[in-house]
């Protein structure tokens, strides 16, 4: 089988763990699991744990506009649209992802009125995934938040692109502690789960392909999706079905 090529693609991972740095983000160590891969494929990876920056809350690309003094959304934005893969990570909490991941999507929905070069909405011909850890349940419902607004805002989504763990449903060990309750546990857990590892090395693999598409085909042809063509007399035509 001949190896497919990604070394052209970046990825960026957001990380939406309530914890500031340097403190431990359990979602950080399963997202090392999908890093890793991509750095043996040789992406560019770039990555933001979004809690240590100041990005304001809010449905506009700069919400220094909007009564904020302080928004560091639009330098994130660059970095985002610079990425071919954003993968989002987040902790569950209550069954639901985290404040971080909710703000981060209300944050992307603010850019989905943009357009690129082709007239079609700005994330059009990226690829996006998700990657949830908790010890609760809730990452099939997490992720069908996550991906469905992430493709509402004009994302790719492949097959199996989310990955998660959470261990025994309740209170226990998240994602690779080495302790509980004061006592060493034997290896880090969810370390040896292989249908967490199985899951994440799709996910990471099926983001990988379909970039490579997308980057390879420019995208997707602007014919009968453009915002601009729309507004230019398509909607006229639309309107008017013995004009097509």
């Amino acid at each position: 089988m001949k190896k497919t090529d990604f070394s052209d693609l970046k990825v960026i991972y957001i990380n939406c763990t309530l914890k500031k740095s340097p403190q431990e983000s359990h979602t950080q160590k399963l997202m090392e699991v999908s890093k890793a891969i991509m750095t043996k494929e040789k992406i560019k990876i770039d990555e933001v744990r979004l809690i240590d920056h100041q990005v304001a809350s809010g449905v506009y690309p700069d919400m220094t506009e909007h009564g904020w003094n302080v928004d560091e959304w639009p330098e994130m934005a660059e970095r985002i649209l610079d990425a071919d893969i954003t993968i989002i990570g987040t902790p569950i909490w209550l069954g639901e992802k985290s404040s971080e991941a909710q703000k981060l999507i209300e944050r992307l929905y603010a850019m989905s009125g943009e357009t690129n070069e082709k007239g079609q909405y700005i994330f059009y011909g990226k690829v996006g995934g998700c990657i949830i850890t908790g010890n609760e349940d809730g990452i099939k419902h997490c992720a069908m938040g996550i991906l469905y607004s992430m493709q509402h805002v004009g994302y790719s989504i492949p097959p199996q692109a989310d990955s998660g763990w959470i261990g025994k449903v309740g209170p226990g060990p998240s994602y690779g502690d080495t302790k509980w309750k004061g006592e060493d546990l034997k290896e880090p857990v969810g370390f040896d789960s292989d249908f967490t590892n199985r899951n994440t090395t799709f996910m990471t693999y099926n983001l990988l392909h379909l970039a490579r598409m997308m980057k390879d085909n420019n995208g997707y042809p602007n014919y009968g999706n453009s915002r601009t063509e729309w507004y230019n007399g398509k909607r006229w035509e639309f309107e008017n079905p013995e004009y097509r």
